[in-house]
């Protein structure tokens, strides 16, 4: 090989490494890019600004569309929030500033005009996503010539040109805007005829802000002082309510149980029948509650869901779920509820087995189902309503699959695994007082201490003590502002636990002492009662905003309905826990005759 050949060769090894080198110095897969480079820029969605849950695939209305239209490959989370991302004829390339770069030509008919006319009367929105930024931009805008003196009808205008500004810092992009010209727009109230030549200008300008922060703008605004004393006074609030729960069952119940205690150990049988009630129902409180399955299961469907919330909350403090990132709290959720059926298992079988000696299987499989049999069904129809609507919330067939392979592949082989690991670390009910053969008779009861009346006390309290925090909430899944306090949220789950855990003892030992023994059910039903506010509320909140419409309404409360019947299941659990430590502890402490 001569020396010339040699040179050559090695110049085009050079240049092949100096050109991979640059691929993996910038890249969209490290967000670095050099002069000139080209950036990816999707286009997502279209929906009215009142109806968050109500989005349309960009290109349903008329707009520039490339040929062919490329889907981009999404995680089964962004899916189920929705996104649609698609390719655009925009080019965007890496510090390119453009004016007036004509995107197409294009001719509208009536129909066109039409689509684009009713989406800027419903206040029509577009998202695109560049360099993984998401952004927002109106369609159009409306002028009322109401206030003048002339009769003159709304006209509707259409943007025809959308200014891009950017901001970099390096070879980094940092934050990107698309705003619709006012100066050039076209006329479209009347369904005619119309050839638009769409435009758009690209500016570029320096920022000092870090790669690593780019993130933070999009929860600035709900990171504004007034939010954020929002936030605390609600904390404080619930702390308060807490606090002087707790001192008045110190002060009343403690003190008045003392006195039982005190009585019955002393053997005065006069004093006994005047004052002592919840002493003569030892031989039947623990007498095990009808519906021994159902019960079971949701015993362990409750405790799978607060293990699921509880990881959630863990993973979102340490920053490994972001409230902004899309369609990961969706994916994680999906993954975590699989992962934690093994809870349901486990919990649901081995309380079944304390007591009953037959019958595991069914409860387990009762517990498989005690939850997403009513999602299936609820999700199944707000999916048919999406489609009739022709939404991005209609979740496709593929998608419908692959949690259905989830589900019958991972859930269910780890939830028959909890119930087997259950079945064999079995263990027997702790009951401190032998059971009676025969029930005893309930004596007739006043309507404040009947169920109803109790489950409102149980549920009205903690409840006032969360509101603020759930309207917070509520915001956040119905609208466009983002939780940016998950640790207060957090502190907040904690106080309804703990509210939920003193109610419920207090309830239980007020229907003890009236001799009414049948407080497992009871305790559950005035535990989880607090979701029945919480779904009231929902409504309310709903008939307050300005969500309209049968797709929102079906959303709102279909979905809101399987959060609090979620939350009724796991303060139902809590509910019931708590009172049978209580149980325990009172009969445990008395001598039985």
């Amino acid at each position: 090989m001569s020396k010339m050949e040699a040179f050559k060769r090695n110049l085009i090894i050079i240049s092949l490494l100096l050109t991979n080198l640059r691929s993996i110095a910038s890249s969209p897969d490290n967000h670095r890019y050099d002069v000139g480079d080209h950036v990816p820029l999707f286009v997502n969605k279209v929906g009215p600004l009142n109806n968050p849950s109500e989005t349309y695939q960009y290109y349903e209305l008329p707009f520039c569309r490339p040929d062919p239209v490329m889907q981009k490959k999404e995680s089964l989370g962004e899916v189920m929030s929705g996104d649609r991302l698609t390719s655009a004829l925009y080019k965007l390339n890496f510090r390119e500033n453009k004016v007036l770069e004509t995107l197409c030509h294009k001719k509208l008919e009536g129909d066109g005009v039409a689509k684009f006319r009713d989406a800027v009367i419903n206040d029509f929105y577009f998202q695109m996503y560049y360099d993984d930024l998401p952004f927002w931009g109106f369609v159009g805008k409306i002028e009322d010539y109401s206030w003048t003196l002339e009769d003159k009808s709304p006209k509707y205008f259409l943007f025809k040109h959308v200014q891009f500004d950017v901001l970099y810092n390096g070879n980094h992009v940092i934050e990107v805007h698309a705003i619709g010209d006012p100066n050039r727009v076209v006329d479209i109230t009347e369904d005619v005829v119309i050839d638009v030549e769409f435009t758009y200008s690209v500016t570029w300008n320096t920022t000092s802000a870090a790669f690593d922060t780019r993130m933070d703008r999009y929860s600035r605004a709900s990171s504004l002082p007034i939010h954020q004393k929002i936030h605390w006074f609600s904390f404080i609030n619930s702390f308060i309510t807490i606090t002087l729960l707790i001192g008045l069952l110190a002060l009343l119940f403690m003190r008045r149980l003392k006195n039982d205690l005190r009585t019955f150990s002393t053997g005065d049988d006069e004093e006994e029948d005047k004052e002592v009630g919840w002493k003569y129902i030892h031989g039947d409180v623990f007498r095990y509650p009808q519906n021994k399955t159902l019960f079971c299961a949701v015993m362990g469907m409750g405790t799978q869901l607060l293990t699921l919330v509880c990881c959630l909350f863990v993973l979102v403090c340490l920053g490994i779920l972001y409230p902004y990132n899309h369609g990961t709290i969706c994916t994680a959720l999906v993954i975590l509820y699989s992962l934690t059926s093994v809870v349901a298992g486990y919990t649901t079988a081995s309380f079944h087995c304390q007591i009953a000696e037959t019958g595991w299987e069914r409860s387990v499989l009762l517990a498989g189902i005690m939850y997403t049999g009513p999602l299936f069904v609820i999700g199944s129809i707000l999916n048919v309503v999406a489609v009739s609507y022709g939404a991005t919330a209609a979740l496709p067939f593929g998608t419908i699959m692959v949690i259905v392979l989830i589900y019958t592949f991972l859930t269910i082989p780890l939830l028959v695994l909890g119930g087997v690991i259950g079945y064999l670390f079995r263990s027997e009910f702790q009951s401190p007082c032998a059971t009676k053969r025969y029930p005893r008779e309930i004596p007739p009861l006043a309507w404040y201490r009947k169920t109803p009346c109790q489950m409102f006390l149980g549920g009205f309290l903690p409840f006032s003590a969360i509101v603020l925090e759930l309207q917070h909430l509520y915001a956040s899944l119905w609208g466009y502002r983002i939780f940016t306090l998950p640790s207060i949220l957090f502190i907040m789950f904690i106080v309804l636990i703990l509210l939920t855990a003193i109610l419920s003892i207090g309830l239980t030992y007020i229907q003890l002492s009236v001799e009414d023994h049948q407080w497992w059910w009871r305790s559950v039903l005035c535990g989880g009662s607090t979701s029945i506010f919480m779904f009231a509320y929902c409504i309310y909140f709903y008939a307050r905003s300005s969500m309209s419409g049968l797709l929102q309404f079906s959303f709102v409360i279909g979905y809101s309905a399987c959060m609090c019947y979620a939350f009724f299941l796991m303060l139902g659990t809590v509910g019931f826990r708590s009172s049978l430590m209580f149980v325990r502890y009172i009969y445990r402490a008395v001598k039985s005759e």
